[in-house]
């Protein structure tokens, strides 16, 4: 009866199937339902036991982490009457996948994520369905509780992007808790009070994020260290350099939106720790938090440019180049240099990448010993 349940299934979602009494040899093969358990831990988004609850508690016990790591775990029972959300609901999807396998089977979904059932939107969902990095899975889960629990959470989009929330208010002064959405490092009630458009939008300004489907970014929270070129030398991001400010005993989450542009140019074979100091520090004197970077853009000759490349996996964003002739259409709106335009072929390259990367350009080229740097925004 499990097969023909999960026979059912792959007719309409891609799945591999593992059983011990499979149709298929290839499927029964080498069956060996720890290992099996094991390898789906670390290769598949979702897990789906056709097996009593127990069995799937015990059998995946071992290899928990954290929400944001693991992946969607679903339990059916033998007569396909029951379909259960057993890990990572939200993040890791599993209520979503539930609805819809039990909309396959003509099931009952069984989901007992507490702001689900009160049709209230957690943190993570918001996050999940906006593509915003949560900046701290600890804060997310508090937040959650406290919607739970009737208590007032604030929820605040600085380019009102996101649909208002159900379960949330936009008034931030009688509020145990504040959701916002940001690219801002520090944000504090100066602040929050003088961006009045922060507080005083209704439902009717905020409109449909245009960013769905991808998949949630967990920031590996706020210490990281970056590894150095040399032994002698170490570059830090400190705790307090990603701390709210000035918003004292209330629960605070940053949902992070990745919307700013990096344009850079440089010389060739830049030295690495140089320009990531560079960055870094016009990030902070620009307010920016460091997990917003959306991308880094630069002209086509420097796709190879170790400094730049390295930054990118630092940041984790993917770094774009453009040739030269989609430079030379954009670059007469930007100031140039006839040295750089005699040696590459344009003149500019931060701002012309940011132009055509589709960003507005929010800080213009800044010129770092050896190397420039302009920000856009998406």
């Amino acid at each position: 009866m499990g097969n023909d349940i999960a026979y059912k299934i792959k007719e309409h979602i891609d799945a591999d199937l593992y059983s011990k009494y499979a149709r298929e040899k290839l499927e029964r093969q080498g069956f060996n339902f720890k290992e099996i358990v094991k390898k789906s831990f670390e290769d598949y988004d979702a897990i789906i036991f056709i097996s009593s609850t127990g069995i799937a508690v015990r059998a995946i016990a071992p290899f928990i982490q954290s929400k944001d790591k693991d992946p969607a775990v679903i339990v059916i029972d033998s007569t396909s009457k029951y379909v259960i959300s057993l890990l990572s609901g939200h993040l890791g999807g599993a209520n979503e996948l539930t609805e819809k396998i039990a909309r396959v089977l003509e099931a009952e979904p069984i989901i007992t994520t507490a702001t689900d059932n009160l049709k209230i939107k957690a943190p993570d969902i918001i996050a999940k369905e906006n593509n915003l990095v949560i900046e701290d899975l600890k804060k997310a889960k508090d937040i959650a509780a406290l919607l739970v629990n009737g208590e007032k959470v604030a929820f605040l989009d600085e380019d009102r992007l996101v649909n208002f929330p159900k379960g949330y208010t936009y008034d931030i002064g009688d509020v145990k808790g504040l959701v916002i959405v940001t690219n801002k490092l520090h944000v504090d009630k100066t602040f929050l009070n003088e961006d009045k458009k922060l507080i005083s939008q209704g439902e009717s300004k905020y409109k449909k994020s245009k960013l769905t489907g991808e998949k949630t970014l967990v920031s590996k929270h706020i210490e990281k260290e970056i590894k150095p070129i040399s032994k002698s030398v170490q570059l830090e991001i400190k705790q307090e350099d990603f701390q709210m400010q000035g918003l004292d005993n209330k629960c605070i989450l940053k949902l992070i939106r990745k919307n700013i542009v990096l344009g850079i140019g440089c010389r060739k074979n830049y030295d690495e720790i140089t320009m990531k100091e560079n960055v870094i520090k016009v990030l902070k004197e620009e307010n920016i938090d460091l997990k917003s970077i959306n991308s880094i853009v630069s002209v086509e000759i420097k796709k190879d440019e170790n400094a730049i490349r390295e930054l990118s996996k630092f940041l984790g964003c993917p770094f774009i180049t453009y040739s030269i002739e989609e430079m030379k259409k954009v670059e007469h709106k930007f100031k140039g240099s006839e040295f750089v335009r005699k040696t590459i072929g344009v003149g500019s390259v931060c701002e012309p990448s940011i132009e055509l990367k589709g960003a507005k350009i929010i800080k213009e080229k800044q010129k770092l010993n050896g190397m420039t740097l302009a920000i856009g925004k998406l």
